[in-house]
């Protein structure tokens, strides 16, 4: 008996380890399951949509991200039957090895969840430098783009010196392979693609600054034909404020994903 019950528990918890781990997060059940050394998670809404099932994809999943200051975003979205997931990939600064760790999880996400084939990102500060890097390569599953202050300029942040580390390069290789691997310089694909861009960004940031990150992706980004709007917060610096994280256009950009009518000029207040 003793044996038999053993048994059932060891096959227990490689199942469990298997399927993942349930837990709750924002009044949702949050799955959390390895993707090779990588950790991951899904957060089920207790009224899947109807039909297709759209999912958000928030980056970075690092520390206790994502935390308390995104639950207004997407307990909305949950409430509305959307997934959300994301994924650990560590401090990568969006290298080849986190990107290929995306195209993991997001084979996972869609086989297993079933979930829409395109997803919508949402990324925040150093998020920016991996969904960018991995939409680049992969626009035609990507539904939609929403950056909350996000890096989209390796040299503007962590600077090469410490991404260096991340790509297994040293500085001086890492700038001369900046076009493989910098958001700024990888847009003609999402443009080519379509794939509509909102970003929120403030002007007093000094950690991620404005014009070396959002501004110059508006720039080029409707140079080359694509849809984007950005959302200027004034006075407001690299922090987790309302004025970011409670802002309603953001929220209804991802449900639509996209906009519902063409953007009337590049940049709102």
């Amino acid at each position: 008996m003793y044996r038999f019950v053993l048994v059932l528990a060891v096959t227990g918890l490689l199942l469990a380890a298997r399927k993942g781990v349930a837990d709750e997060q924002y009044g949702a059940t949050r799955t959390t399951f390895a993707i090779g050394k990588f950790k991951a998670f899904i957060l089920q809404p207790a009224k899947p949509a109807d039909g297709a099932r759209p999912w958000v994809w928030y980056a970075p999943t690092v520390g206790d991200y994502p935390n308390e200051s995104n639950a207004w975003v997407l307990r909305k979205l949950l409430d509305d039957g959307f997934h959300v997931g994301g994924i650990d990939v560590g401090e990568s600064y969006g290298n080849p090895a986190g990107r290929e760790a995306f195209s993991e999880f997001y084979r996972h996400a869609v086989r297993e969840y079933k979930l829409e084939t395109k997803a919508r990102l949402l990324a925040q500060s150093r998020g920016g430098l991996m969904a960018y890097n991995w939409a680049a390569e992969n626009p035609d599953k990507v539904q939609c783009l929403v950056g909350i202050f996000p890096v989209c300029d390796l040299r503007s942040y962590p600077g090469l010196k410490v991404a260096a580390k991340a790509y297994g390069l040293t500085p001086a290789e890492l700038e001369a392979q900046l076009s493989k691997h910098n958001p700024i310089d990888r847009l003609e694909p999402l443009a080519k693609a379509g794939v509509p861009i909102l970003h929120t960004h403030g002007d007093a940031d000094k950690v991620v600054p404005l014009d070396k990150n959002s501004r110059i992706v508006l720039d080029r980004y409707t140079a080359l034909g694509g849809t984007m709007k950005l959302i200027l917060v004034p006075g407001q610096g690299h922090a987790e404020v309302p004025e970011y994280f409670r802002e309603p256009k953001l929220v209804q950009f991802l449900k639509d994903g996209g906009f519902a009518k063409e953007p009337s000029g590049k940049t709102q207040k």
